[in-house]
């Protein structure tokens, strides 16, 4: 089993199991927390820029209970934007505060609510976390190289925005096995 978590409008096929919070035709559940799912049910779960809409402490129970569904050396793989290359680029000059903002505090109607990102993560903060949780052999993938490269979604933002050639890529991508 495949789990594409927070995935909104992207549909990655018949293949995976699409979970959010939104109205969408393809969706199979609205829980996060795969309560429907058996413990070593899964195989992958994807969630790409949703973590950071929990604080620090709200993101474990999360994060172990999705450990917990997938299959011994299952794939976790998270996408989240990059505090330490927007910072980079916010101090070199290269882009203003404004053009930051979304990333790093995003902005989302959820039902009959706002939310807004509640943390940021640098590669070391992911890591330690994912390691806390018991999560093995972290490390940052290239999204390019994955089953699910073919949607643009948020693990492929670069400024200047779409240009993927030239642009930088600013959201961390890392994955690591249970």
């Amino acid at each position: 089993m495949k789990f594409n978590i927070g995935c909104g409008w992207r549909n990655f096929g018949k293949s995976w199991i699409h979970i959010d919070g939104g109205d969408y035709d393809h969706l199979d559940s609205s829980d996060i927390y795969l309560k429907d799912y058996e413990n070593g049910s899964g195989d992958l779960i994807y969630a790409s820029h949703l973590i950071e809409y929990f604080d620090r402490e709200e993101v474990v129970p999360l994060l172990k209970r999705w450990k917990n569904v997938l299959k011994p050396n299952g794939v976790l793989r998270l996408a989240v934007p990059d505090f330490d290359v927007c910072a980079k680029l916010y101090t070199d000059g290269k882009y203003p505060l404004d053009r930051f903002l979304g990333v790093l505090y995003g902005k989302m109607p959820m039902g009959d609510k706002t939310i807004y990102h509640k943390t940021t993560y640098d590669y070391s903060s992911l890591t330690a976390l994912l390691n806390e949780i018991g999560m093995r052999k972290v490390k940052k993938y290239n999204w390019e190289n994955t089953e699910h490269a073919q949607f643009d979604d948020h693990s492929q933002a670069y400024l200047p925005d779409m240009d993927k050639e030239n642009g930088t890529l600013i959201s961390l991508n890392v994955e690591c096995i249970k």
